[in-house]
Order: structure tokens, then sequence, then C-alpha cells
């Protein structure tokens, strides 16, 4: 899958098949979509192509009028969308900095400078509730006239739902705010997860007794938060049962960094005492225990942890899965 941050400076390769949006998480709505975009684009001989922006356009007007607390939650890292969009099987994403400059472009220049000079666009697919340019002023009715006098078709996915519940990244923020991570899968279609490179922490872990493996969530808000029944991926062969932090570690930090930091149940000898820094991991959060607390001590810290990690492995036994 190839990946761009722009748009190229003149009109290259193969006309596309675009779909359009954020793709937050890449849910079971957004897996359909693509899938429809996949086929289509096979009957018309079109590459499949994602564009969606970063940070996310709420992200961006919530700075703009001084209150970040507007910005929705994130779902997922933009390393964790590519992964996810390469798994659906798109074969470009154009990855466009939402800045001013967009923020203010009327529909029709954005159709005519991104959709038709930038991306050859021949046929466009969106969600029903798609809106675009400036102010959103834009609707699928303005879409569909423009991709008339422009030459590309469009075409629109109504809602998706699972069990009655229509899925949106709204609705999985929600799931995850609430620590219901059945819902989340269900949703999701997979089980929920956070992917990146191990670095080095302050070590406090293996003073406490506990030795974790950090990860960077590099959005200031996770949509998930709080202490989790775990698995890791890319360790070892097989996945291995851990319990996970995700937050801003109020006992003995509490700067606004947020930091996936996981502690395996039972690592492998062979693994020795240092393995792990600079893999590239993937944590499944299975199960939320609670909250992130602020304990009164380190020691009440530790007591936190060895209670924690007693709960994950009476998770895992109750579901006859090795811990």
């Amino acid at each position: 899958m190839r990946v761009r941050h722009c748009l190229p400076a003149e009109p290259e390769g193969p006309p596309r098949a675009v779909t359009i949006g954020n793709f937050d998480g890449v849910h079971r709505g957004h897996q359909a979509m693509l899938a429809l975009l996949a086929n289509e684009a096979r009957h018309r001989a079109l590459r499949t192509c994602v564009l969606t922006f970063e940070p996310h356009p709420r992200d961006w007007f919530a700075r703009q009028q001084g209150r970040p607390e507007l910005a929705p939650p994130r779902i997922g890292t933009l390393r964790d969308k590519l992964a996810e969009l390469e798994h659906c099987g798109a074969q470009e994403v154009v990855v466009l900095r939402f800045d001013e400059r967009l923020a203010r472009q009327a529909p029709q220049t954005f159709v005519e400078q991104v959709l038709v000079r930038g991306l050859r666009a021949r046929y466009v697919r969106v969600g029903d509730d798609f809106r675009f340019g400036a102010r959103r002023e834009g609707d699928y009715a303005l879409l569909d006239r423009l991709g008339s006098e422009h030459g590309f078709d469009v075409a629109r996915m109504m809602s998706y739902e699972v069990h009655g519940m229509r899925v949106s990244s709204s609705a999985v923020r929600q799931a995850l705010a609430a620590g219901d991570m059945a819902a989340v899968s269900q949703l999701l279609g997979r089980p929920y997860a956070i992917s990146g490179h191990v670095v080095h922490g302050r070590k406090l872990g293996r003073e406490l007794g506990f030795r974790t493996l950090n990860l960077r969530f590099t959005h200031p808000r996770p949509a998930a938060m709080g202490i989790f029944v775990a698995r890791v991926h890319g360790l070892v062969d097989t996945p291995l049962p851990a319990v996970a932090s995700l937050g801003v570690r109020p006992t003995v930090e509490d700067a606004g960094r947020v930091l996936l930091e996981v502690h395996c149940l039972d690592w492998p000898d062979m693994l020795g005492t240092e393995a792990g820094y600079g893999c590239r991991l993937r944590v499944d959060l299975l199960n939320k225990l609670h909250d992130e607390r602020r304990y009164d001590s380190l020691e009440a810290l530790r007591l936190g942890i060895a209670q924690d990690v007693r709960d994950a492995h009476a998770w895992f036994a109750q579901r006859a899965v090795p811990a």
C-alpha cells in the first residue's frame, strides 16, 4: 500500500476509486465501505484510494477555538489506522494535513483541486452523512452534481448496523469510555488494539517487581483509559497474556503524556531481561478492570498492581486460556 502525505504536484498514476473520511478506528462500517469500493474499482480497473486527514478536523477546530476538550477522543493512532486500511485492501492512502487552507476551501474547489486534479477520481463513495468544504457546505447532492460536471460517478453507503446498533466512530468511543470491550469488539470486528515500538521508561516497574513494556499513544486524549486484561503480539510466536495500563500514570507522573504500560503475566525466560526494546508490538485490550487510580504511595501502587495481576490471571482462567 502506498501512503502519501500530500497531493502530487501534477496528475499522475492511474485513475482512482476514492473514499473520503477520518476512518478513526476503521470499524465495521468503514470495512464495509472499503469492500464496496474495492469491488467497484475491480470492475472499472481503477486504483482504490482512501483520502483521510491529520489532524482530525474536529481536533483542528477545537484548537482554533482554544477549547481542546471539544475534540473527539482518538480511537487509534495514525499508524494503526494505516495498518487497518492496508488490511482492508486499500492500495493507496492520501493523508492530507488539515489546516486553515483546507478548512476555508470551498466545496467546488475541493472537488476540482483534490478529487479531479490531484487524484484523478473516476468513482467516489462516501457515507450517508458526508459533508465537505468550508463550513461543511458541501453535501452528497452537491458532490453528485459536481461529479457529473467533472466526469466521476458518486455513490453513498447508508448506515451499517450490527445487532440493530448503528456502527460509527462515535459508538466505538462511547463503548470504550464505558469500558465495554465486548461491544467494542462487535463494532470493530476484532479486539481493540494499540501498536507501537517499545520505548525506555523510568524502569519503575522493575523496582516494584512488575517489569513493563512501554508504548506511546501519540494523541493526548485516547478514547480508552484505565487498567485492562491484555494480550501481547510480537515478542514470541504466540500471544502472551498480560495486564496493561493506558493513561497518564497519576501516582508517579501525571504529566499528561499518555503511555501504554504492559506487564506480561509470564515472561518467557528465553527473552532475557532486556528484550522488547525497539520491537513493534500489538497489544489487544480485552477486558477493563478499572479506571486509573492515584495511590498514596509506591507501596500502595505495588499492592494495586499485584491485585490487577491476580484479576487478570482469574479472567484468563475463567476462559480456559493459559495465563
